[in-house]
């Protein structure tokens, strides 16, 4: 059975940065793409940052150039550095392996985690 753990959420002032963590268990991320995804109220859930098998990374317009995604094998954990926050990144983030059409291939998601980019 394929888990997602997020963390590293929080609180934080326009500008500022968080370190997103997803560590997966039933799902090697080495092995795979996996992606984070977040959705804000109202809104439908988006991929906006992938890292291939092969240490490709893709990003979606409105996060590129600010968000980093990473991966540690040894710790089957993705990471997602975010900086230069902007009040519409407020969303819950969460990880899933994504499809060719961004879809997520998993119906189970983690119970993700909050950010608020507020001042």
């Amino acid at each position: 059975q394929v888990q997602f753990v997020e963390s590293g959420g929080g609180l934080v002032q326009p500008g500022g940065s968080l370190r997103l963590s997803c560590t997966a268990s039933g799902f090697m991320v080495s092995l795979s793409t996996t992606g984070w995804y977040r959705q804000a109220p109202g809104k439908q859930r988006e991929l906006v940052a992938a890292i291939t098998r092969g240490g490709t990374t893709n990003y979606a317009d409105s996060v590129k150039g600010r968000f980093i995604i990473s991966r540690d094998n040894d710790k089957n954990t993705v990471y997602l550095q975010m900086n230069s926050l902007k009040p519409e990144d407020t969303a819950v983030y969460s990880c899933n392996k994504p499809s060719s059409t961004g879809r997520a291939v998993f119906d189970s998601w983690g119970q993700g985690t909050q950010v608020t980019v507020s001042s």
